[in-house]
């Protein structure tokens, strides 16, 4: 027991942890940006997503393998998209692309509200070493929610940017349109392979301008514990 419990010791655990710091986030980010589609859509009049069972915090439910991997790595990402029926809706068009907007709203608000609690933790925390783990927890969550808001306002079927654009055209334009979303998939991969060989990123560089917009949520948090201490 005390062999195996030195080697523990022995091992570089610094790998696993900076993979779970980045794997916890992209999760964190993923399911509520579902949910808040699901929960638009049911609110708006269609249960599809809550008997699919998407209602759901349980990230098992939401991720797309492919997308998390994408968003852990090249920091852009999806997650499975939420089913919804349009024609559950009052307004389909309207309905759809209220829906499909709600997701990327949320991740702004989460990124807004991540970055409001690392300035609250910032002086509690940053006395431990392990605190340092949770603050960049925190921090990492509110810059990939950031990203993954402004990636899926991209008008490129199935990002929600599509659906929230679609909604302005024909109704028989619009349902062309939904007709070819099963290829833009492909066009997404191309996308991001693309940005990830640029010297430069126009996504990475549009996240970092809001990023530091929004900082100041971190800095009204830091404030008002420094009021406090």
């Amino acid at each position: 027991m005390n062999d195996f419990a030195s080697v523990l010791r022995g091992l570089d655990w610094s790998v696993p942890v900076q993979l779970l710091l980045s794997v916890l986030p992209a999760l964190i980010c993923i399911t509520l940006h579902e949910c808040a589609h699901g929960m638009t859509a049911y609110m708006l009049g269609d249960d599809t997503a809550k008997r699919a069972g998407r209602l759901s915090l349980n990230p098992i439910k939401h991720i797309d393998v492919l997308g998390l991997v994408m968003l852990v790595v090249f920091r852009f990402g999806w997650a499975k998209p939420v089913p919804v029926n349009m024609n559950n809706f009052r307004n389909p068009k309207q309905g759809m692309a209220l829906t499909a907007a709600a997701g990327p709203l949320a991740n702004l608000v989460i990124s807004i509200i991540a970055l409001f609690i690392y300035g609250l933790l910032f002086i509690p925390l940053g006395r431990y070493e392990w605190g340092w783990y949770l603050l960049e927890t925190v921090y990492v969550t509110a810059y990939l929610s950031l990203t993954l808001a402004l990636f899926n306002i991209i008008p490129i079927p199935p990002l929600d940017g599509s659906k929230v654009l679609y909604s302005a055209v024909s109704e028989r334009s619009y349902r062309r349109l939904m007709y070819y979303e099963r290829y833009g998939m492909i066009a997404l991969l191309i996308l991001v392979v693309v940005m990830n060989r640029l010297p430069f990123d126009p996504l990475s560089a549009a996240a970092d301008w809001v990023f530091d917009r929004i900082f100041i949520a971190a800095e009204l948090g830091y404030d008002l514990v420094r009021l406090f201490v």
